[in-house]
């Protein structure tokens, strides 16, 4: 290994300390280890190191062909140190900031499609029920007028039916009479001898279904 080498391989090596530190306060950051269960944080911290462990080896061996020395490890705790003592508070603040500004840009977008898009389509839908119902009603109230305009034909056209039926019936000689009156009784009869033949049946069946 020659010394541009491992003066390349010491610096990337502080840097990934550094950067190892900035990713571990981010973890713990986002971890919240006192709201979660012990074995999603052992879960958690156990994937954390491997992929930190993999960035290491990976950045390391784009630089040395992978190679490790003493002092890799040293260059690590350098780096890891430098950013605890120099560059952690910024960080944080800075990583703060940047939480709080996705969380105001998060809400600002919520509020804006819930304005623009979820508030007009409710609107839209309460409208079109409105209408719907308005609708509804307006037509049941025709069927209704309808339905009393023809009751009162129907009332008035049998009313004046009987009246002309009564004056016919009045005018009719004694015997047609009779001979109409023994035709309705015996019409009458049969019908209800059906009913009545009909309701029995129908009780019957009830009877045998309970």
């Amino acid at each position: 290994m020659t010394l541009t080498t491992q003066f390349v391989t010491m610096l990337s090596m502080i840097g990934m300390g550094s950067l190892f530190g900035a990713m571990f306060d981010t973890y713990q950051r986002f971890l919240k280890r006192p709201k979660r269960k012990q074995w999603i944080v052992f879960f958690n911290d156990l994937l954390f190191w491997v992929i930190q462990a993999l960035i290491i080896f990976y950045t390391l061996f784009l630089v040395n062909k992978g190679e490790i020395r003493f002092y890799i490890f040293l260059a690590l705790i350098c780096g890891f140190a430098t950013y605890q003592s120099l560059f952690k508070g910024i960080y944080l603040r800075l990583l703060e900031w940047l939480i709080q500004t996705v969380i105001v840009i998060y809400r600002f977008i919520k509020k804006a499609l819930r304005l623009l898009i979820f508030k007009p389509i409710v609107g839209l839908v309460q409208l079109l029920t409105v209408i719907i119902v308005a609708l509804g009603r307006g037509l049941w109230a025709l069927v209704q007028f309808v339905l009393r305009v023809l009751k009162f034909i129907v009332n008035t056209g049998l009313t004046i039916l009987k009246k002309i039926l009564w004056i016919f019936w009045r005018l009719l000689p004694k015997g047609l009479k009779k001979s109409v009156e023994k035709l309705y009784n015996r019409i009458a009869g049969n019908f209800k001898k059906i009913t009545n033949f009909f309701t029995k049946w129908i009780n019957k069946w009830k009877k045998r279904k309970e």
